[in-house]
C-alpha cells in the first residue's frame, strides 16, 4: 500500500477540489456540451511507453481526439489541442470544413493550436510540464470560470497540468485508474454483480502466475486455454494465450499440484503472443513491472466482441452512450482493429443494463467522465447469449472517437430503448470504423494526397444525407500506410458498402504500372451484419 506524504495529500485535496467546480457549473448533459466553454484538449497517451510502442504509428494516435474540433459547431466554444508535433494543416481544414452551418472562419478563429516540438517518446503531458511558457501561453488564452480539460488517459502527469493551470480535468481521477486495470475490472465486476470469466488476483512473479494458473485450472478442470494479462495492457497487445493441450498429462486429476504448477512454468515459453515481436523473455520482465492476472479463455463457436461506453456526470449520474461489435484481429482474435455500431440486437439492450451496473460502481468510487466495458457473449445455440465481462477502459478509446464524430456531425441522440442512434431528421444511423486500414502500398501518401483522392472519388462525408467517410490518423498514412476511417451509413449494409468503396479506391489510386504492392495486411471486414437493425 503506497502511503503520500504531507505534500502530497495536499495535492490531491487540490485537484478534487478543483475538480467539484465542475459539479457547480454542471446542470444538464445537454447544456454541458453546448453551453460557453474553453476547452483544452490534451490527448496525451500518458500510459507505459514500452506498451503503447507496440501499436505501429503510435506518435500519431495524438490526432485520435482531433473529432473534439466538431465541438467549434457551438458558436459559444473556443477549443486549445496541444500536440507533441504540429499537425498538417489540410488535416485541420478537413475537420473544420465538416462543421455544418458555421462558418469556415468563424470557427478557425476559436481554435489555437500548439505544439511541444518535442517527437521523443514519452507522454505529451509530461512534455507541456517541461515547458512553462507553453503552460503561460494556455493559461492566458483561458477564460478560467468557464475552462475544463479532456484527455485520453488520466495520471499523476494530466493531474499536475490541472493544478498548474488550475483548470478542472474532466475525466477520473489519476488515483482512481486501478479500477481501469485489468484486476481492478475483476474486482467491479464482482461488486457489481456483473457475469465474468474466473481468474486469479494480480501477481508479480510469474512463479506466482503459474501458481495461480494451476489454482484456475483446478476450479475449472475443463479448460482447454488461458489468457494471460499484463496488468495495465492496451488494445489486447498485453495479451498471451497459454494452450494447456501439450500438457494435459498435469490436468487435475493426473498430476499433483506441484507437477501441474512446474508445467505450466515451463509452458510460459511457448505463450502465443498477442503483439508482434514480444517473446518470454521481455513479457516475464513486465510481469515485475506492471503486474499480471491469468484468466479462463471464453469458447464458443459463434463468439462476438461487444463493449459498451458511458459516462458519469460531476453530479454522479451514470449515462450510456453506445454498444459496439468489436472487430478483433492478431494471432487470436485478442487485438482491437476497428468496430461496427450498434452492438447486435439480440444482446444490445442486455448490454446496457450491464454497462449501468458498472458504471453505477465505479461512480460510487468517485469515479467521472468516460467509461467502457469489453464483453465476450457467446451464442448458446437458443436464441441466448452467455455474456461475459472482460474488462474496463477509464479513458478514450478506439470505439469513442467514431460514436462522438457521429453525434457531434450529426447533433443526433442515442435512444435507451433501441439502443439505435437518431439523427435530428430521425434516421438510425449505422457506422463501421476502423484505426488499422493498413497497407503497405498507402506509404508515402501524404494528407494533400489524401485530400485529391476524397475529393476526387467524392469519399467525404456529406452533411445532406449524414452519409459517406470521416478520415481520421492521417498523419499515420506516410510513414506506416495507416489510416483510419468511420463509415456512416443509413444501414448497416450501406455503412459497409460505404467502407468497402473507400478501401477500394484507395487501392486503386495506390497501383504503379498497374501492378499491386504486396499488401501489409487487409482488414476489408467480413460481411457479418446478421441479427442488427
Amino acid at each position: 500500500m503506497v502511503t503520500l506524504n504531507h505534500t502530497e495529500l495536499e495535492s490531491v485535496d487540490q485537484f478534487r477540489s478543483l475538480q467539484c467546480t465542475l459539479r457547480d457549473r454542471w446542470k444538464t448533459i445537454e447544456q454541458f456540451d453546448t453551453g460557453e466553454a474553453d476547452i483544452v484538449v490534451i490527448p496525451s497517451l500518458s500510459i507505459d511507453q514500452r506498451e503503447i510502442q507496440k501499436v505501429e504509428g503510435c506518435e500519431h494516435y495524438e490526432e485520435r481526439l482531433l473529432f473534439a474540433l466538431m465541438r467549434l459547431r457551438n458558436p459559444r466554444t473556443r477549443l486549445i489541442y496541444v500536440t507533441s508535433t504540429p499537425l498538417h494543416p489540410s488535416i485541420i481544414d478537413y475537420y473544420l470544413q465538416l462543421l455544418p452551418g458555421i462558418p469556415f472562419s468563424h470557427a478557425r478563429n476559436r481554435l489555437l493550436l500548439l505544439s511541444t516540438y518535442d517527437s521523443s517518446p514519452k507522454p505529451l503531458s509530461q512534455k507541456i510540464l517541461e515547458r512553462p511558457r507553453l503552460m503561460e501561453r494556455i493559461r492566458q488564452a483561458l477564460r478560467l470560470e468557464k475552462s475544463f480539460i479532456i484527455c485520453y488517459n488520466s495520471t499523476d502527469l494530466e493531474a499536475e497540468l490541472s493544478l498548474k493551470l488550475n483548470v478542472p480535468l474532466y475525466a477520473a481521477a489519476p488515483d482512481l485508474q486501478i479500477w481501469g486495470t485489468k484486476s481492478g475490472s475483476r474486482q467491479i465486476f464482482a461488486e457489481s454483480g456483473v457475469p465474468h470469466p474466473d481468474g486469479s488476483e494480480l501477481v508479480w512473479r510469474y512463479q506466482d502466475l503459474a501458481v495461480a494458473a494451476s489454482d484456475l485450472w483446478e476450479r475449472q478442470p475443463s479448460l482447454k486455454r488461458m489468457v494471460v494479462k499484463l496488468n495495465e495492457g492496451i488494445s489486447g497487445e498485453g495479451n498471451a494465450l497459454l494452450d494447456l493441450q501439450p500438457i494435459m498429462n498435469v490436468a487435475p486429476g493426473q498430476a499433483s499440484t506441484a507437477e501441474r504448477v512446474a508445467a505450466i512454468s515451463d509452458r510460459f515459453s511457448s505463450l502465443r503472443f498477442q503483439a508482434k515481436q514480444e517473446n518470454w523473455q521481455n513479457f516475464s520482465g513486465r510481469i515485475t513491472e506492471l503486474g499480471a492476472i491469468v484468466e479462463a479463455f471464453v469458447e464458443g463457436e459463434i463468439k462476438r466482441s461487444p463493449s459498451v461506453q458511458g459516462r458519469i456526470t460531476p453530479t454522479g449520474e451514470v449515462e450510456i452512450l453506445s454498444t459496439h461489435d468489436q472487430i478483433l484481429g492478431g494471432p487470436d482474435g485478442q487485438i482491437y482493429l476497428g468496430c461496427r455500431f450498434p452492438a447486435d440486437e439480440r444482446y444490445r439492450l442486455q448490454l446496457q443494463q450491464l454497462g449501468l451496473q458498472v458504471g453505477r460502481k465505479l461512480a460510487e468510487k468517485g469515479a467521472l467522465e468516460r467509461f467502457g466495458v469489453d464483453f465476450i457473449t457467446v451464442d448458446q445455440g437458443n436464441g441466448q447469449w452467455d455474456i461475459q465481462a472482460i474488462e474496463i477502459n477509464l479513458r478514450k478509446g478506439g470505439t469513442t472517437h467514431p460514436f462522438m464524430t457521429l453525434k457531434l456531425l450529426t447533433n443526433g441522440r442515442y435512444e435507451l430503448s433501441t439502443g439505435l442512434f437518431y439523427s435530428q431528421q430521425g434516421r438510425p444511423k449505422y457506422y463501421i470504423a476502423t484505426d488499422n486500414l493498413q497497407k503497405d502500398r498507402y506509404r508515402g501518401l501524404l494528407p494533400n494526397d489524401l485530400m485529391d483522392i476524397i475529393a476526387h472519388h467524392r469519399l467525404h462525408f456529406d452533411s445532406c444525407t449524414e452519409t459517406g467517410t470521416v478520415f481520421h490518423l492521417m498523419g499515420c498514412l506516410s510513414q506506416f500506410g495507416k489510416l483510419g476511417l468511420t463509415s456512416i451509413g443509413d444501414s448497416p449494409q450501406q455503412a459497409e458498402d460505404i467502407y468497402n468503396k473507400v478501401v477500394k479506391v484507395l487501392d486503386e489510386e495506390t497501383r504503379v504500372n498497374n501492378k499491386q504492392f504486396p499488401l501489409f495486411s487487409d482488414y476489408t471486414f467480413p460481411n457479418s451484419w446478421d441479427g442488427y437493425s
